[in-house]
């Protein structure tokens, strides 16, 4: 179903600034209850985004010897935000990013508040033409930070988690291997997809993807006036019956038959620049 919105979560209150591009003190300035609502963005596309699009989500950044000249402009705007910048060594670094894959420059951040769709703004993205994309079930972290970074580089704006009790959320490593492209994304949250869809069909032209050869392929979906709803499924199983079934369209992209499908992400790169691109340039 179709829900309204929530109202967002306030932010904490800002940390203290550190003294200068090496502070002393290496552990973090908040602990306990308070720390583990804070966010990792790591990697210097992934952090130069949210400083450019949020930096009043920023708590702290970390950064080391590599990174100093890069972290020079975020750290000023930190510093004007009374809030602290440390120069850590790798080891620390790794401590505090969780991995070692962390790009030499990690922002802590206040979580991003995930609206539910509501049926009003989804009226308003198709009167607006935006074709979205509706990912049910899609439990790979990586997947869902590959195909934000697909959406965000082909300049599309909106991405939909539904609730299927696999679909992965907005964590650190969907953050990092999304580059930055989360940031240039709405994302909001879909309840009951299937059941949702229906009542988005008026609006969408809701297109499903199936993993084996029970669809049409892309170059055959018929044109619209009515902006795709392109709906990806989990990576093992593809999506629910109930949803599949509620699609209007599903395509599925022929292979040569020598691996049984892509992977969820290959397959969003290519749907979203052969229907969702086309269906803008029309």
């Amino acid at each position: 179903m179709i829900r309204k919105t929530r109202p967002p979560r306030a932010g904490g209150a800002p940390g203290k600034r550190g003294a200068g591009p090496a502070v002393r003190a290496t552990r973090p300035a908040h602990s306990g209850a308070a720390e583990e609502k804070l966010g990792k963005i790591a990697g210097l596309s992934a952090v130069a985004a949210v400083f450019r699009r949020e930096p009043e989500r920023v708590v702290r950044l970390y950064y080391d010897d590599s990174m100093k000249t890069a972290a020079g402009p975020f750290c000023a705007v930190l510093a004007r935000l009374r809030r602290p910048y440390r120069l850590l060594p790798p080891e620390e670094m790794a401590r505090v990013a969780g991995t070692v894959l962390h790009g030499g420059i990690v922002a802590a951040v206040r979580p991003r508040e995930v609206p539910d769709l509501t049926l009003e703004t989804a009226q308003h993205w198709a009167k607006a033409g935006a074709a979205t994309v509706l990912l049910d079930g899609v439990g790979n972290p990586h997947n869902l930070g590959a195909i934000a970074r697909t959406l965000a580089f082909f300049g599309l704006g909106h991405l939909v988690l539904s609730d299927h009790p696999a679909q992965a959320g907005l964590s650190d490593a969907a953050y990092r291997v999304a580059e930055g492209g989360l940031e240039f994304l709405d994302v909001r949250r879909l309840t009951g997809a299937a059941q949702a869809l229906r009542s988005l069909r008026p609006h969408f032209h809701v297109v499903g993807t199936a993993l084996h050869a029970r669809g049409i392929p892309p170059e055959a979906v018929p044109r619209d006036r009515r902006p795709i709803l392109l709906v990806l499924g989990n990576e093992e199983n593809g999506l629910p019956p109930p949803t599949l079934a509620a699609c209007e369209t599903v395509v599925t992209i022929p292979g040569g038959g020598q691996i049984q499908s892509l992977n969820v992400s290959a397959t969003a790169a290519i749907l979203t620049y052969s229907l969702l691109l086309r269906q803008a340039e029309r």
